[in-house]
């Protein structure tokens, strides 16, 4: 006999422009039960539990609570029926202390209407002392380590007296202890009859937490199953499984001297709500290579070309070697100057000006070049953007055109113009392709061939298997700010990717 039903979803689709995150998926929270959702990065997992916890309200398909259809507009409007979430990335505010933030919105009010602060306090460190939380509930949140802010954010959880949870990654930033606290906690609120959904990529969790395990790929149900009626490596293949398409066919192109080599990088910096770190990471890209780095989220990806390209200045150590010369930029500046170009992973944010027009942001990088009488020769500018808008295809009105206006594939070509206008013997592609359609991927992927065939040296990060796999000679994969593997292009298998992928503890 089944387990009692909690929650379900059913026919779930979600659409995006160009894009099918969620097609036609199902999905159960059991009572008393915990039902792990496994996938590669995109298969649909966070979207899937954003619908189930109200963050997103435009979908097709119906959810039943309890056998009854239920629609939920907004967070609030789950929580208030018991169904809530703890995000990976937290959502807290720095400035408050813990208590403000576990109860924020919901402050328990004195017979005045105004905000009882004892209670609020009192009923606090209750919640705390159920995730391990060491600290008083006076505490100001900044103060805390990420680890100590993502018990906060399961205690906020607690304080709802939800009946679905839903964790995605909780353990992405706990130690060892608070791990086994958190995983005590869930087998507490398991016998209570609480349903919950955990989102993972450590295997081993599975086995010691689930109940039941969800498969996603690539926005499709692919089956749930029992967990101990399966293995880790059934498991694995049933995430990975599926046929490339619709992928460019990679030219061979020969291999020159060794253009960058990295040795020993490694990174500690604090940020608001989380920590980036590196640990000795080492490799080399030759002229005519692509590399490939391969991890998964939180893996340390981004970290290790930002760093390269000289974003975390001091907070970085160890040592490149370019043309001979050692050194570690401290600056973008620095980098470029070395040969190294990035196109980073957030185009909108980081690799455009939105309101600027594509002349403009063809320029930013190389400005130097286009002064005349010490101003901006706008006339030159738009004829060097006019030259980069025909050879990379850019689809515009003209080059006068405002970034904003651009499909995300086009896009992504400006931000390309502009950091090729620097010249650059190495280029670092954080997730060329995210986010645009699959003729664009297309010309993307025929560019960086043609910048190997060209004699330069690419280092691309992608979460999609079969891209990366496609695009690249050799694939270093990376975990927990690690190297962990690296293959060459005849071992190159899915299955073999994302074990080196996954977290060992």
């Amino acid at each position: 006999m089944l387990d009692s039903v909690l929650l379900e979803a059913r026919k779930i689709t979600k659409r995006w422009p160009g894009v099918v995150a969620l097609d036609g998926v199902d999905f159960r929270v059991y009572a008393g039960r915990v039902n792990a959702l496994v996938g590669e990065n995109g298969a649909g997992k966070s979207t899937l539990m954003n619908i189930l916890s109200g963050v997103y309200a435009d979908y097709e398909g119906e959810l039943l609570l309890e056998g009854a259809p239920i629609r939920f507009r907004t967070t609030a409007e789950a929580q208030k029926v018991g169904v809530t979430m703890v995000h990976q990335e937290l959502n807290l505010i720095p400035q408050l202390n813990v208590a403000e933030n576990i109860f924020l919105g919901r402050e328990p009010r004195s017979c005045m209407g105004l905000i009882d602060y004892n209670k609020m306090h009192g009923e606090a460190q209750q919640h705390l002392r159920r995730v391990g939380f060491v600290h008083d509930s006076h505490t100001t949140l900044c103060d805390l380590k990420v680890g100590e802010q993502q018990l906060v954010e399961i205690a906020k959880a607690l304080s709802l007296r939800a009946r679905v949870l839903i964790f995605d990654e909780p353990t992405s930033s706990l130690s060892e202890q608070e791990t086994q606290t958190l995983f005590r906690l869930i087998d507490e609120l398991k016998r209570e009859g609480v349903g919950i959904v955990y989102i993972t990529h450590k295997m081993d969790e599975l086995s010691r937490l689930a109940d039941y395990v969800t498969v996603l790929r690539d926005g499709h149900l692919i089956g749930e199953h029992r967990v101990h009626d399966t293995s880790t490596d059934e498991i694995v293949r049933l995430m990975v499984g599926r046929e490339r398409k619709d992928l460019f066919v990679k030219n061979d192109h020969p291999k020159g001297e060794v253009a960058l080599e990295v040795r020993s990088l490694s990174l500690e910096k604090r940020l608001q709500n989380r920590t980036l770190k590196l640990e000795e990471v080492s490799f080399e890209v030759c002229r005519g290579e692509v590399l490939g780095i391969y991890g998964l989220m939180g893996a340390g990806r981004t970290e290790v070309v930002e760093t390269i390209f000289g974003l975390h200045g001091a907070a970085a150590k160890g040592v490149l070697r370019i043309g001979g010369r050692e050194f570690l930029p401290k600056t973008p500046r620095e980098a470029m100057d070395a040969g190294i170009a990035l196109i980073p992973e957030d185009r909108k944010h980081d690799g455009l000006v939105l309101g600027m027009d594509i002349a403009r942001n063809t320029t930013l990088a190389s400005l130097d070049t286009m002064l005349r009488w010490g101003g901006i020769d706008r006339g030159r500018e738009e004829a060097e953007a006019e030259h980069y808008r025909a050879e990379l295809a850019i689809k515009s009105h003209s080059v006068q055109q405002p970034a904003g206006e651009l499909s995300g594939g086009n896009q992504q070509k400006v931000v390309l113009a502009k950091m090729l206008r620097t010249d650059p013997q190495i280029l670092l592609l954080d997730e060329p392709t995210r986010g645009i359609d699959i003729n664009a991927k297309n010309e993307i992927y025929k560019l960086i061939d043609r910048l190997a065939a060209e004699g330069r040296a690419v280092v691309v990060i992608s979460s999609e298997m079969p891209e990366i796999m496609a695009l690249s000679d050799r694939i270093i994969t990376l975990s927990a700010g690690r190297v962990t593997a690296c293959f060459n292009r005849d071992e190159f298998t899915e299955e073999a990717l994302l074990k080196a992928s996954l977290p060992t503890k």
